[in-house]
């Protein structure tokens, strides 16, 4: 492929896949030069450096996981619809998000993301603190699921495993809890049903504690 023919975006496409099956440390000149059927000047003309490159992948990412949209008729709907997002956008490019915690730039990645939830709270009625404690509640909740469904795919073989773990006087004397436990995990629906009973807890429960002292003050000075 000639240089006048070559794109920085197709150099930047190509780039990603390399560091998405193989990590960064797989992405050289030379690599990527193969990669594209080109000549290593070629890739310096358009993206400068390794270092550059590398700059360049990690605004491209952050710039990617602006783009998620919320769906459903519900706020909740809409909330639930994000938190999958952002898990899809996250499984996707697990070296690619590295390159962008390790430059600092974690925040502004998810940065969309929050401001999407912030917009569905609101329109759930939810305002101030409520509003903060919900929006970093279903963050947490899906980067913590997803850091701990990495964790347990990377793990060695268990032995004893779930199924040979649960007895029903293991799940004290319930041999259906003891069952469903030693059955394979359903990632996605158990992502589903913790995030909806998140949701639906966030926003239906009650004031926090903090908020309900607050209330109580205004009446007290209202009253005087």
């Amino acid at each position: 492929m000639a240089r006048s023919s070559l794109t920085r975006e197709q150099v930047l496409d190509t780039a990603a896949a390399l560091v998405r099956r193989n990590g960064p440390q797989a992405l050289t000149m030379r690599a990527l030069a193969a990669e594209l059927g080109t000549a290593v000047t070629s890739i310096y003309w358009h993206v400068g450096n390794r270092e550059s490159l590398l700059d360049a992948l990690v605004e491209s990412t952050v710039q990617e996981m602006g783009t998620l949209r919320p769906a459903g008729r519900t706020p909740a709907a809409r909330i639930v619809s994000v938190a999958r997002g952002l898990r899809r956008q996250l499984r996707a490019r697990p070296h690619l998000i590295a390159m962008v915690h390790e430059r600092g730039l974690t925040e502004r990645m998810f940065l969309p993301a929050q401001q999407a939830l912030v917009h569905e709270v609101h329109a759930a009625g939810l305002r101030g603190a409520r509003a903060a404690a919900a929006v970093r509640a279903v963050q947490f909740q899906t980067v913590g699921f997803l850091l701990v469904e990495r964790n347990r795919e990377r793990s060695p073989v268990q032995s004893p495993g779930e199924g040979e773990l649960w007895t029903a006087s293991a799940a004290d004397d319930d041999p259906a809890l003891a069952r469903a436990l030693a059955r394979p995990t359903d990632p996605d629906r158990l992502f589903e049903d913790s995030v909806r009973a998140l949701v639906e807890g966030l926003l239906t429960g009650p004031p926090q504690q903090g908020a309900r002292r607050r209330t109580g003050t205004q009446e007290r000075e209202t009253a005087e």
